[in-house]
């Protein structure tokens, strides 16, 4: 079961409301899920939207908007909803091309009226299409494609760069998420191990990193295996970091070893790294408001 788009909650929020009973808002909300989307998986119902809203509840908060708009049910006092007349009559589907022409609201849903043009180069263009994604869901696929486009170009210039500065990057990286202090080996006789981390204080507890910046090659096995060969008997931890991709066979070397290797490629990386903000800083900050509902619970 997939979680449903805002307008395929239409009906369900029509059908826990058809005995024209009032409810709060989040009362609707919990019965429709129960009701309806009992399938959902626990991983589902905790996904959050962008601004960390449930994403389901969000779905739904978004249909209920649009059927308030469209006439279908109607807020009797703040909080609450009820169904109307028009609601009770609804036919067995209804989407939001159902309700593009019950309010200024829904204007930008229409579809583009082909015009008169006699250029040649429109002839045979599809038709424009009617987006059915809720406000949200054109916020969150917007910082998406940001986010996406970010660490494209974050991959591209670890790719490109010095490196030893890559190995920095790494070290960084790994102390911001925590890790502890890190030390840097030598260039000159680093035996194959780029950085360490104490991860107490005291040095008792030491994680080896091995960072390859690659540009096309992956990550043969060889490479894990001389990795390991180069972690001496005073550690059994270590993380191998690349640009670019690890091959099967280097994977089950790392997983089949004696010591915990943990293997992070370049898509990977770049996430770290935009999670923790290293190598990028934020632009814009965008301020989402919604009604606080416990406000008017109060009354």
């Amino acid at each position: 079961m997939e979680i449903p788009k805002f307008d395929e909650t239409f009906i369900p929020i029509l059908e826990v409301l058809k005995d024209s009973k009032i409810l709060k808002s989040r009362e609707l909300i919990k019965e429709v899920k129960s009701r309806f989307y009992s399938g959902l998986t626990e991983e589902q119902l905790k996904q959050e939207t962008k601004s960390g809203d449930l994403l389901i509840d969000n779905r739904i908060a978004w249909g209920k908007s649009y059927l308030k708009k469209g006439g279908y049910i109607t807020f009797p006092q703040r909080g609450f909803v009820q169904i109307t007349e028009k609601g009770k009559g609804h036919s067995a589907t209804l989407t939001v091309r159902d309700l593009e022409n019950e309010s200024s609201l829904f204007d930008f849903y229409k579809q583009e009226k082909q015009s008169n043009s006699s250029d040649i180069s429109d002839i045979g263009k599809p038709k424009p299409t009617i987006d059915i994604s809720s406000p949200q869901d054109l916020i969150d696929e917007g910082f998406s494609r940001i986010e996406t486009e970010v660490k494209n170009d974050l991959l591209v210039k670890l790719k490109s760069g010095d490196p030893y500065f890559f190995e920095k990057v790494v070290l960084r990286l790994l102390k911001k998420m925590g890790y502890g202090e890190f030390i840097e080996t030598s260039k000159s006789n680093d035996g194959g191990i780029d950085g360490i981390i104490n991860e107490d204080k005291l040095g008792l507890d030491k994680i080896y990193i091995q960072a390859k910046r690659f540009t096309e090659n992956k990550v043969r096995e060889t490479d894990i295996r001389n990795f390991i060969g180069a972690m001496s008997g005073d550690t059994n931890k270590g993380v191998f970091v690349t640009t670019s991709e690890f091959d099967e066979k280097a994977l089950k070397k790392a997983r089949e070893a004696h010591h915990k290797i943990i293997c992070i490629d370049g898509h990977k990386l770049v996430s770290l790294m935009h999670e923790f903000n290293v190598g990028v800083q934020i632009k814009t900050n965008y301020e989402i408001k919604q009604i606080d509902e416990d406000f008017f619970d109060e009354q």
